[in-house]
């Protein structure tokens, strides 16, 4: 305890080093695991699933949302928060999951939606009543343009929005109401309309919401867009990139004028004088280095960490998803070298490769042809080994790859249709053109069932799934791993365990290596009484390995091929070495 921490500051800081140690498994329910035959994964399927996630080894669930929900973004459109949507179970089955997971000394992380709720919550329906309605201010409405351009002013018609911002899901951000005249914001689809947090009573209604959660025993929050919720009040336009039809407003919402004080008062409201160990991670499009080291240091009580996007956006064209390109690993070693560097005195980082909005690991930084299991291996090693909570997503741990969809009606995410229909109505693509387009980085590549065996759906349910299987569930699922040492899930269960158990992995230093190298991710891990070597190659062919030779007498603590002398790596090989100081 420094001179300047008080006593309950150094108790704080204490009480959340327990996450260090942590790794994070996330479930998608809806394609998790089926137990009643709709095709449509549920709380009891996650309860038979248990044991698995135990012996994988992971400290906390994360589970998507599973609240009551038109289910127009797959649950992310919340119409109330207090209850389960009956596609899932029912808040029981929610207590019965939560029981089993601390019986197993695992936690329960819910997903928290509160930038945005249903068109479907009373709160919204309420609002647009009319505009005298006491929870008119509980939403961002505002009347049209003035002054647009002749012909366009009209209400409800193109240009009269009251901004020229774009939705997230293509089309404007504004939605008209016939009702009242007025338009409502929605950052994401039009059933998702933004919450106006500038509102205290808005506040008060969702950190007496979270407070309900903690009571009933859930163990903290995974905050959807959370560092969208502050928005500068004026709203004005943003600028319209070439080739895009709305204007970019994510300057006057990304980490808006009042961000730091909303979640300072969340913490104050929900999570001050609790003394379970808890976990807030938010997850924050377009966050910056600068700001994630304020909103995770310990002393200004935000948020434990956050997710950036920041090495996921680097195999697309300008941040844009739908023009992807090849990514350099030059480029990777500078960003999460440049994060680690950052977080490593104050704060915390979050470390994933994948999630329900990404495509699937092996796919897309490893090679998920003739290298899938080395690749899958080496990629886990590489990710768990920095200094970070590391984030599983569900199938990562059996190397699943991406999905082939052949038309766009085999897609699911209204991301992907959305665009689909934008692109081929408004800006002259073709059909084929954008297909191709949307393959390699689409949402639903990592949103096809969980992988259980070899039988018909791979095991993931006995009726017709919501979204297809993918056909090499015969040769890649957990029936076929979880007891072979040498499968992807055992080597997930060894890093997992290094993390558990070596405090090098979990408080150490990182030092980047060879960061003008190609092909070779290398970094150092220490601790004054011992250090570790991590080495990746990510190129499908051997590569030499130029570092200090002393290493070659370290021992060997994890790899993914049979041991062999020296540095030099094998294709899509990971070596990972120790030794005392």
């Amino acid at each position: 305890m420094t001179i300047e921490e008080t006593e309950a500051e150094a108790d704080y800081r204490a009480g959340r080093e327990w996450f260090k140690s942590a790794v994070v498994y996330q479930i998608y329910p809806r394609s998790f695991a089926d137990s009643d035959g709709d095709g449509i994964g549920d709380l009891r399927g996650v309860i038979g699933k248990l044991d698995y996630l135990q012996t994988l080894g992971v400290d906390v669930v994360w589970l998507s949302p599973v609240y009551r929900s038109p289910q127009d973004d797959n649950g992310y459109d919340i119409s109330d928060y207090r209850d389960i949507d009956p596609v899932f179970g029912d808040l029981e089955t929610l207590d019965e999951l939560l029981e089993g997971l601390h019986a197993r000394g695992m936690k329960l992380v819910m997903d928290l939606v509160v930038n945005h709720t249903s068109d479907e919550h009373p709160w919204f329906v309420e609002s647009r009543s009319g505009k005298d309605s006491p929870k008119r201010d509980w939403y961002w409405w505002r009347a049209p343009r003035a002054g647009a351009e002749p012909g366009t002013a009209d209400p409800g018609t193109a240009g009269a929005e009251p901004n020229n911002w774009g939705s997230a899901f293509s089309g404007p951000a504004w939605e008209y109401d016939a009702t009242t005249g007025e338009y409502y914001l929605h950052l994401f689809s039009k059933k998702q309309p933004d919450l106006n947090w500038e509102n205290p009573d808005v506040r008060a209604a969702i950190y007496d919401m979270m407070n309900w959660w903690l009571d009933r025993g859930v163990d903290g929050f995974r905050m959807d867009v959370i560092n969208f919720i502050s928005k500068e009040q004026s709203l004005p336009d943003g600028p319209i990139a070439e080739g895009k039809l709305y204007g970019d407003g994510s300057a006057h919402f990304i980490c808006g004028p009042r961000i730091h004080e909303f979640l300072q008062e969340m913490h104050q409201e929900v999570f001050a004088g609790r003394d379970k160990e808890l976990l807030t991670v938010g997850e924050m499009p377009g966050v910056t280095v600068d700001d994630a080291v304020l909103f995770t240091d310990p002393g200004r009580r935000e948020v434990d960490m956050v997710f950036q996007f920041e090495h996921v956006a680097l195999d697309q064209e300008g941040g844009n998803k739908w023009r992807p390109k090849k990514l350099r690993l030059t480029d990777l070693k500078q960003s999460l070298g440049r994060w680690q560097e950052a977080l490593g005195e104050r704060g915390w980082n979050s470390l994933y490769w994948g999630n329900h909005d990404q495509a699937r690991a092996v796919s897309r930084f490893g090679d998920d042809g003739r290298y899938r299991e080395q690749s899958a291996k080496m990629l886990a090693a590489v990710l768990h080994l920095h200094r970070g909570t590391p984030y599983v997503y569900q199938g990562e741990e059996l190397g699943m790859t991406n999905m082939s969809f052949g038309a766009i009606s085999d897609y699911r995410d209204i991301e992907v249709l959305n665009h689909h229909r934008e692109a081929t109505t408004h800006l002259g693509h073709t059909d084929a053109e954008v297909l191709a387009a949307l393959a390699p980085l689409n949402r639903d590549n990592a949103r096809t069932p969980v992988q259980w065996d070899a039988s018909r759906h791979g095991g993931f349910t006995t009726g017709a799934p919501w979204i297809v299987v993918n056909p090499n569930a015969n040769t890649i699922n957990a029936a076929s791993q979880v007891d072979d040492p040498g499968s992807i899930f055992s080597f997930y269960r060894q890093v997992i365990a290094l993390r558990h158990t070596d405090p090098v992995v979990a408080y150490g230093d990182f030092t980047m290596l060879l960061p003008d190298d190609e092909h070779v991710y290398a970094f150092r891990r220490s601790l004054p009484d011992a250090e570790m070597l991590v080495l990746g190659n990510f190129s499908g062919s051997g590569q030499p390995v130029d570092l200090d030779v002393s290493w070659s007498g370290a021992g060997l603590v994890l790899g993914n091929y049979p041991p062999a002398p020296g540095l030099a790596l094998r294709p899509w090989e990971v070596k990972v070495l120790r030794r005392a100081l």
